[in-house]
């Protein structure tokens, strides 16, 4: 296999680590760009909101893994670390002349729709009540966000389509819950639960996707029960096949 080179950023965060030592498996070269040193890995350590000092980290590159976020409340940081951050990143892969840019956005930028009908029946786990067919958010559903991190995700989104339209390939990569116990923590999460294998292979999928994919959205859960994210379409576009899913959730 040519060894393709990955620059993934937040690589020391629970998802950039899953990521990185699966693709790491596979034979890619690895290289991280995060505020500390990820111990194993070529590091640049640098702040996604100081262009300068990031540049050197897209030498080389063949695809970008973007996964450093800001998860708080605090909406400025939203904007200067998630809106601008991620500009910056965008910015440095086109001078770069990166082939694909991974983005890592999240179910945040639908997160207000899980208040209403017909998701809302799912959230809670009202097994029962479930219509069918089943309601799906898909890549086409508009975006209903309830605080500004989804909302700086949409914008991320945004600039991952630009990026598509005039310089490569982009991957937009909505990201279901993943914990550190692997595990959901309560019936929400039940919907939502990505598990750490599943993780793994839909970043690989993402990674080699075919170079006719430009653009696209792609939902990342497992296959759970009372899942509402339509995976269906990656399914059909990169292959990716969940190992894992929540049955039912039972609380003890």
């Amino acid at each position: 296999m040519n060894r393709k080179k990955i620059l993934i950023t937040g690589m020391s965060g629970l998802i950039g680590g899953i990521v990185g030592r699966h693709l790491d498996s596979l034979g890619y070269e690895i290289r991280a760009l995060n505020r500390s040193q990820v111990k194993g890995f070529d590091t640049v350590r640098a702040d996604i909101t100081d262009p300068d000092s990031i540049a050197p980290a897209f030498e080389g590159i063949d695809t970008v893994i973007h996964l450093a976020a800001y998860l708080g409340d605090d909406d400025l940081a939203q904007i200067n670390i998630n809106i601008t951050g991620t500009y910056n990143i965008f910015e440095a892969a086109k001078n770069a002349g990166v082939k694909r840019v991974i983005f890592g956005s999240s179910g945040a930028t639908m997160m207000a729709a899980e208040r209403h009908e017909p998701f809302k029946t799912m959230v809670e786990g009202r097994i029962d009540d479930i219509s069918n067919p089943r309601p799906m958010m898909n890549h086409l559903s508009p975006p209903h966000p309830d605080r500004m991190y989804g909302v700086a995700k949409i914008a991320g989104e945004a600039m991952a389509r630009l990026f598509a339209e005039h310089h490569g390939s982009a991957i937009v990569a909505r990201i279901g819950r993943v914990r550190k116990e692997d595990q959901p923590a309560n019936v929400r999460e039940a919907s939502v639960h990505f598990s750490h294998r599943d993780v793994a292979q839909f970043f690989e999928k993402c990674v080699k996707a075919p170079d006719e994919i430009k653009w696209d959205v792609f939902y990342g859960v497992s296959d759970n029960f009372t899942r509402f994210r339509d995976i269906e379409h990656p399914k059909k576009m990169i292959g990716y096949r969940p190992q894992d899913g929540i049955i039912h959730w039972l609380t003890k």
